[in-house]
């Protein structure tokens, strides 16, 4: 075989590698000339995987819920700290609903979440790409995607609703999860924004990126809903 006609053959799984190292390589050369220090993780090293990972959000949430919060990582100390880098533990792909805050519902502070918020919680390519950054290259363990009760970017797909603008790309995104959840049992709104979380979630498992850190059991990607009555997130599945 000739020179020409040899190839190079790089496997996904080392362009994930390759691509990693580059990302965070220019990171780090970005930063060297401003200090640029990770922060403490919020997982130890031995935790650090996507099972511990969903437990603190779960156990944050749990602590909001029963008003035990305890506000960590929100003092000056760690402001500073995480103005040098940063090293969230989870991703969040929540709403852009004012009600449904990620740090205080999850009862986390600065530097902890990796948060991307869009009205309907849809996973758009500019989405899944921030997300594929946080797990890839910030380490984040766990992605949860995180819909509501009551959401009205649902409950104008639902309606099929005439918008202005770009508000209809929105509900364009979200008309497949309203296609499967009819003839179900209950409030159709509710059903429709779980139905719209699974389907997030499958489009967010269709990266290459995330499928090989799935793979790796270095991610987990789940479903929250959240009781904009009790504050609680429940698992979808």
């Amino acid at each position: 075989m000739s020179g020409k006609q040899s190839q190079v053959n790089i496997s996904r799984r080392n362009l994930l590698q390759f691509s990693a190292g580059a990302i965070a390589t220019g990171v780090v050369t970005a930063g060297v000339g401003s200090n640029l220090i990770v922060p403490k993780p919020a997982l130890a090293k031995d935790d650090n995987n996507p099972e511990k990972g969903l437990q603190l959000l779960l156990e944050g949430n749990d602590r909001f819920v029963k008003r035990k919060r305890k506000n960590p990582n929100q003092g000056y100390s760690r402001l500073q700290e995480v103005a040098k880098g940063q090293k969230p533990f989870a991703s969040i792909l929540g709403c852009a609903d004012s009600r449904v805050p990620s740090e205080i519902i999850f009862d986390q502070g600065l530097g902890d979440l990796f948060v991307c918020r869009i009205a309907g919680n849809v996973a758009t390519p500019e989405e899944i790409g921030s997300l594929e950054f946080g797990s890839l290259v910030l380490g984040t363990t766990v992605i949860m995607v995180v819909g509501h009760e009551r959401c009205g970017a649902i409950e104008a797909a639902i309606k099929g609703a005439q918008v202005p603008g770009q508000i209809g790309s929105l509900i364009d995104a979200i008309k497949p999860a309203v296609e499967k959840s009819q003839g179900q049992p209950g409030d159709k709104v509710a059903n429709a924004c779980k139905s719209n979380v699974l389907v997030q979630i499958d489009k967010l498992k269709a990266s290459p990126v995330l499928a090989e850190l799935i793979k790796a059991n270095k991610l987990k990607i789940v479903g929250g809903y959240y009781d904009l009555d009790t504050g609680r997130v429940s698992i979808v599945s």
